[in-house]
């Protein structure tokens, strides 16, 4: 899997690649709040447009983020989801916590 880390007017934006699994979700965790610790972003955009599949190592990766963020008033928008993973992530009660933005279209859930 690879990680693309972006820093943008308050935001930070972590783009991933590849398969999300107990194998991967660990080094991304690790990435992501490194970097988030650093910078303390408002918003936190998880980006799974390039994530064909995730287990559920992947939920909590997304719900690990929305503590972590929430340590400094930070809040989490997870974008990208493929049909599959948004319905994966509304059963497993992540879009009570963060949003779900359908960046296909730009309209929030």
């Amino acid at each position: 899997m690879n990680l693309r880390i972006e820093l943008k007017g308050g935001a930070m934006t972590a783009s991933m690649r590849g398969e999300l699994d107990h194998h991967t979700a660990g080094e991304m965790r690790e990435q992501i709040d490194s970097t988030a610790k650093k910078v303390r972003p408002q918003k936190l955009i998880l980006d799974f447009k390039e994530v064909p599949f995730m287990d559920s190592s992947g939920i909590g990766l997304i719900l690990g983020r929305v503590r972590t963020a929430a340590l400094w008033g930070g809040r989490v928008t997870v974008r990208g989801l493929s049909p599959q993973l948004k319905k994966m992530a509304e059963l497993s009660g992540v879009s009570a916590l963060a949003v779900l933005e359908d960046t296909g279209k730009g309209a929030k859930t």
